[in-house]
């Protein structure tokens, strides 16, 4: 049997980079269309590269026809409906790459599910990804196109710290400065290791059950925001002091933060993941956050550049804890 064929358009960022690894190294023909590489990440060993992007698709494939094309560097619905029509016909299985913060928020039950509905108003990131689900959904409807459609939630490597801010939050941790976490720091939160991420994800490439459906993969781990800040803090070798602030104050002081937290990270997120064990039954999480955390600062600490610190930034969170303080 030959091995199977796939494209990623992307392949070296958080997830993507994770997904390649494993496609690569359960024998999946990899094919990586990159504008470049990322210094952050080594380079996929095994896999072919193309220079180019999404919005060079056709001109970068020429004539190739893969099993297996997956696109993580997709956000506009009009992006989504130029793949279509350069793909019909020419794949097996077009793997868009969605997002959880496409349900509804505030969520009406938990846990989410597939079936919990897409409704964000507050985050244009959000309802982008939503119409370009549109489009595919219509795509499978009118002619077959073989979609299938994956919403990540919050997937980290080391490279990413989970509090906006990056390392500015660790480094005032470390200085003992406030650290500012939303609401009372007791709403829930889905932290998943892109390793966990892509043990799932892999499974459902070229998976025939997986044509037309949608699949929420994140980790079963669940913490409150409070619980990710000690984490952190821990990791970093101090113990933080939390300061709790309004979502929606923290937005007016820091507008760059406000759709992606009040659209998003304000809100509890737990996800019933049985879905994709049905097609992926070995799919089990194994990385909690601690040990993530750990990785995040040792990656950090490992070199200096990575260490870098916006001291505009830093000046505002010091002003909106004066202000929750007064």
């Amino acid at each position: 049997m030959s091995a199977l064929t796939a494209l990623f358009i992307g392949g070296n960022g958080i997830i993507s980079s994770a997904c390649s690894q494993l496609a690569v190294a359960q024998g999946i023909d990899l094919t990586l269309l990159n504008r470049g590489t990322d210094a952050t990440r080594p380079p996929i060993e095994g896999a072919r590269h193309i220079t180019g992007s999404a919005e060079t698709l056709a001109e970068s494939i020429g004539d190739r026809s893969f099993d297996v094309v997956v696109n993580f560097r997709s956000f506009l619905p009009s992006a989504v409906e130029s793949d279509v029509a350069v793909l019909e016909g020419r794949v097996g299985q077009y793997v868009y790459i969605s997002s959880a913060s496409a349900y509804q928020k505030p969520v009406s039950r938990l846990p989410i599910t597939e079936s919990t509905p897409l409704r964000n108003p507050f985050w244009q990131y959000s309802r982008d990804k939503i119409a370009s689900e549109d489009v595919l959904v219509a795509a499978y409807r009118s002619t077959g196109f073989p979609a299938t459609i994956v919403r990540p939630s919050h997937t980290y490597d080391r490279t990413l710290v989970p509090f906006d801010g990056g390392w500015t939050i660790i480094d005032r941790m470390r200085r003992g400065k406030p650290t500012v976490v939303h609401g009372d720091g007791t709403s829930l939160w889905t932290l998943t290791h892109n390793t966990d991420f892509a043990a799932a994800f892999v499974g459902l490439l070229g998976h025939p059950a997986a044509i037309g459906d949608t699949f929420q993969i994140t980790s079963d781990y669940v913490y409150t925001w409070d619980d990710i800040a000690m984490m952190i803090g821990r990791a970093a070798g101090v113990t933080p002091e939390l300061v709790h602030v309004a979502s929606e104050s923290i937005a007016r002081a820091i507008p760059e933060w406000g759709p992606g937290l009040v659209g998003d990270k304000a809100h509890s997120v737990v996800f019933d993941n049985s879905k994709v064990r049905a097609l992926v039954p070995s799919f089990v999480a194994t990385t909690p956050f601690w040990q993530g955390a750990r990785e995040i600062v040792e990656w950090h600490d490992a070199d200096e550049s990575r260490r870098t610190v916006d001291a505009s930034l830093d000046a505002r969170l010091d002003a909106l804890v004066a202000a929750t303080a007064g």
